[in-house]
């Protein structure tokens, strides 16, 4: 993402229902909490509590203005992602990234890892423990009034992203 979390949508850049390419007259400056960070982590479990870690630290760093329930809300998505990417990926991909690009009014975190599989959210079946997290990802994205997705990558791999508004939706 050339615009370092600057644009109008949280999608990441080519993804469906971005805006479409047009030139730019003139880019207003970046707040001082806005950018795109990334890092990897190898596909084990310490890596969950280490990710989620991460990301609160550098929201704490960067001054970025979330809510106690927002940033709750983020760190669970965080931990469900590489928690699946840990537990269903690692075989086909021993690393796994981590991206949090924060804009003016949004936050996205995504997981990328090399597995091609693309995972759907099950429906809650009470009988089981487990296997419900991206169906936990989506509810907690719909009532930020959010968005997310699982996309592929160009290596064959995917992108499990979440983007959440900093501010709260109204008549939510």
């Amino acid at each position: 993402m050339d615009d370092h979390g600057r644009g109008p949508d949280p999608r990441p850049e080519g993804g469906p229902g971005g805006p479409p390419d047009s030139p730019r007259e003139a880019v207003p400056r970046p707040l001082p909490y806005e950018g795109v960070w990334r890092f990897t982590a190898p596909a084990v479990d310490a890596s969950v509590p280490q990710a989620r870690h991460a990301v609160r630290d550098l929201l704490y760093r960067q001054g970025v203005p979330v809510s106690d329930d927002l940033a709750q809300g983020l760190l669970l998505i965080v931990s469900e992602l590489v928690t699946n990417a840990v537990r269903h990926a690692a075989l086909l991909s021993p690393v796994l990234a981590v991206e949090i690009a924060v804009g003016a009014d949004w936050v996205r975190v995504a997981v990328e890892d090399n597995h091609p599989y693309r995972p759907t959210a099950l429906e809650t079946d009470h009988g089981r423990t487990g296997g419900r997290g991206l169906l936990l990802v989506r509810e907690i994205t719909r009532e930020a009034g959010g968005a997310c997705d699982v996309e592929h990558t160009a290596s064959g791999g995917k992108v499990i992203w979440a983007a959440l508004p900093l501010k709260p939706v109204r008549g939510l």
